[in-house]
Order: structure tokens, then C-alpha cells, then sequence
């Protein structure tokens, strides 16, 4: 049976416009999580990991934490990521995913 870990280790082979799952990001000491680009959106868009802010994520490509990132009221990277791992362990219990 796969885990959580290895679900989304697997998912970061991928380039990252072709993956589904969010991931970290690490520069110069900011770390944001890149949320996956939904098939209707222009950009994809990275949440400060313990701030809730977000931004675009070519903006966070070229600027890194110079980004500008914008106030959002209730996400956070941590927040994002939680629940990802949350909704594939549901699966995983479910007997969605095989090996």
C-alpha cells in the first residue's frame, strides 16, 4: 500500500505545470506552498506557508520573496498542504489509490 509521503514524492517527479498536488517551495529563507494550476486559471499561485498571503507563481519564479504577495483572509501555505494530505489519506483508506 502507498502512503501519503510517497503519494506526493511521486506527484514532485512531475514538471511542476503538470502536477496535482500542492508542494513547498524554499528561497532565501521564505517558503511558500505552489497550489496546482486549475484547468480555468492563467497562473498558478504559491501561499506564504505561516502567513496568509498569496501570490503568482511566475511572480514568485522571477521574484522569489520579493513577490508581491497579497492578503488573503483565511489560507495559509500550512493550511493547503494539511488538507491535501488529509483528502489523499481519505482516499488511501477508501482504497482509491494503488500501487
Amino acid at each position: 500500500m502507498m502512503t501519503v509521503d510517497e503519494i506526493f514524492a511521486e506527484d514532485r517527479r512531475n514538471p511542476p505545470a503538470e502536477r496535482s498536488l500542492p508542494w513547498e517551495e524554499n528561497r532565501d529563507g521564505l517558503v511558500v506552498v505552489v497550489v496546482p494550476k486549475p484547468h480555468w486559471a492563467s497562473d498558478m499561485v504559491a501561499f506564504r506557508l505561516t502567513d496568509r498571503a498569496w501570490c503568482y507563481y511566475a511572480d514568485w519564479c522571477a521574484n522569489g520573496p520579493g513577490a508581491r504577495f497579497f492578503g488573503h483572509p483565511d489560507t495559509r501555505g500550512d493550511d493547503v498542504m494539511m488538507r491535501s494530505r488529509a483528502m489523499i489519506a481519505r482516499e488511501l483508506a477508501e482504497g482509491l489509490w494503488v500501487p
